[in-house]
């Protein structure tokens, strides 16, 4: 076992420092959401209760990592904040006392939460990913993209015509299932690769996804950058593919070849980022923007996994161009911010922040990409609290003593996947009530050891006994053939506010499930109000230039 050092002591008394908690009301918020400054909205629930209901801005950054993720989602430390919850809770109060003690400076809490937000005549919306999902049904709109359904792509593959099946999600989405005989090639990939994987210009191209957006977004790509090829979006996915009754296959690894870009679209790219207004800039212009106390700014990297692993501009994040598109604030979490992009090629970076301006985004891209010699400070980070650690030898025969509590903070779908016996599952932000008549020592299970850290010290200060984290986590457990048990009833689907069973059901076999969340995403449109709807930047006339 390692001593934990003082630091934490140095933390808490920061946390007693804090200033007093500043709250708005909903009425300030909607202006604040639309008066043009930067602002980051932060839904500090678990993933599961954001997934049921939240603001249509709303970034998620749950309770449990907010250490973890707030530096890298709101970089600048004195921007807009406001954060909230159910209303019905402390946990949007107990993370603005966080996030004021890690240096944020202008934070304040929805009074009320998402209730006092419905209360006030605003819709709350279901699902993920909300602007991205909301601005491809409004894109497909505008542009009239074409598309074929399920039964129609059945057919044609069944008569062995001549057609190209491209599966716009990442490699690992792909893997899940996919339409047979298809090849993946993310969206933010397919300027680059398009006339690699499909040569001959007569060639029938089918793009999809899951669901809806990037079988849209991605059809619609290719038709904006004048491919000549005949381009439909897949109707509703592969969830579309299996409400059909056609088989999916799984486990595929059909994709595009790493060697197999080309920069044959950088004319038509380029062209695409002057019709949508895509500002290029340079690279001292980017090193005053990250000098600029009153903005934001996000260096992207949008090429691939791979590509970003080889080397990337220092002061950069990988955001790989689809996911960019789809998953925005997986990203960025501040609303009105900089957004400079850039790749290695000329096509992937213009073609991407050509929908981001759509999208209502401040995009630009960075003249000479990667061999643009530009070097920015990386956004800075807390240093992580150290907890003592115990080896899984030494848990096990503590275990048998019965002399200490274990507590597993994983996923609750991981807990249910396999834990140590003796273990119970909690989550940050019920940790303390959960544990408030335990009075053994604590010992900690986590895949991350920071997340563990974290909690302890926000949640944990004061017990007689300081908790210990599992060294190596479950994987050192396993490691040491120790006994590991499944419960797939537990923790009961109403406490697993960290996993959201409206989008992972509808992959999971479950057609109801399929045909409601597509409902659910088709039904998207009709909820915004005219202010969340005038953010979007489409042309009007859009399907005249297509």
């Amino acid at each position: 076992m390692r001593a934990a050092p003082s630091g934490l002591a140095g933390l808490r008394s920061s946390q007693r420092l804090a200033p007093m908690t500043s709250f708005i009301d909903p009425k300030t918020l909607k202006t604040w959401l639309h008066d043009s400054r930067e602002i980051a909205l932060l839904d500090v629930r678990e993933h599961g209760q954001y997934g049921e209901a939240h603001l249509f801005y709303g970034i998620p950054l749950p309770f449990s990592r907010l250490e973890v993720d707030a530096p890298r989602l709101v970089p600048r430390r004195d921007v807009r904040v406001v954060v909230y919850d159910e209303g019905d809770t402390d946990v949007a109060e107990r993370a603005a006392r966080q996030l004021a003690a890690l240096g944020y400076t202008d934070v304040h809490v929805l009074q009320g939460g998402a209730r006092a937000w419905k209360a006030a005549g605003h819709v709350l919306f279901a699902g993920v990913n909300l602007p991205s999902k909301t601005f491809g049904e409004l894109a497909e709109e505008a542009y009239h993209t074409p598309r074929v359904s399920a039964d129609q792509l059945a057919e044609m593959l069944a008569r062995k015509d001549k057609v190209v099946v491209l599966d716009g999600r990442p490699v690992s989405e792909f893997h899940k299932m996919n339409i047979p005989g298809a090849t993946c090639c993310p969206n933010g990939e397919l300027a680059y690769r398009v006339r690699q994987l499909v040569p001959d210009t007569t060639t029938p191209i089918v793009i999809n996804c899951a669901g809806r957006t990037r079988s849209i977004i991605g059809a619609q790509t290719l038709i904006n950058l004048g491919l000549p090829n005949p381009v439909y979006a897949l109707e509703n996915g592969t969830q579309g593919w299996y409400l059909g009754d056609h088989a999916l296959e799984h486990g595929g690894t059909r994709r595009y070849a790493d060697d197999s870009g080309n920069t044959d679209l950088r004319p038509a790219a380029k062209a695409l980022a002057a019709r949508f207004d895509v500002p290029t800039v340079n690279a001292q212009t980017v090193r005053q923007w990250a000098d600029d106390a009153q903005r934001s700014l996000f260096l992207c990297d949008v090429r691939t996994p791979e590509e970003f692993a080889a080397g990337s501009l220092p002061g950069a994040q990988h955001t790989p161009g689809g996911q960019l598109m789809q998953a925005g604030d997986q990203y960025f979490g501040v609303r009105n911010a900089r957004l400079v992009l850039f790749d290695n090629d000329g096509v992937r970076a213009p073609t991407v922040a050509s929908w981001l301006r759509q999208m209502g985004h401040d995009a630009s891209v960075l003249e000479g990409g990667l061999a643009s010699g530009l070097s920015l400070a990386p956004a800075a980070v807390p240093a992580v609290p150290s907890l003592a650690t115990i080896d899984a030898q030494t848990l096990a025969a503590r275990l048998e003593k019965d002399d200490i509590a274990l507590v597993d903070l994983r996923g609750s779908m991981q807990f249910r996947a396999g834990h140590i016996p003796q273990a119970r599952w909690s989550i940050r932000p019920r940790l303390t009530g959960d544990l408030q008549h335990e009075h053994r020592q604590l010992v900690l299970v986590a895949d991350d050891a920071a997340l563990a850290a974290w909690a302890a010290v926000s949640e944990l200060a004061g017990r007689s006994s300081a908790p210990l984290v599992l060294e190596g986590g479950m994987a050192a457990w396993r490691a040491a053939g120790l006994p590991v048990e499944a419960t797939p009833a537990l923790p009961a689907d109403a406490d697993c506010i960290d996993y959201l069973f409206f989008v992972h059901d509808r992959h999971d076999g479950n057609k109801e499930a399929a045909r409601r969340y597509l409902a659910w995403e088709t039904g998207l449109v009709a909820q915004l109000d005219a202010q969340e709807r005038a953010a979007f930047r489409l042309p009007p006339a859009a399907a005249s230039h297509a």
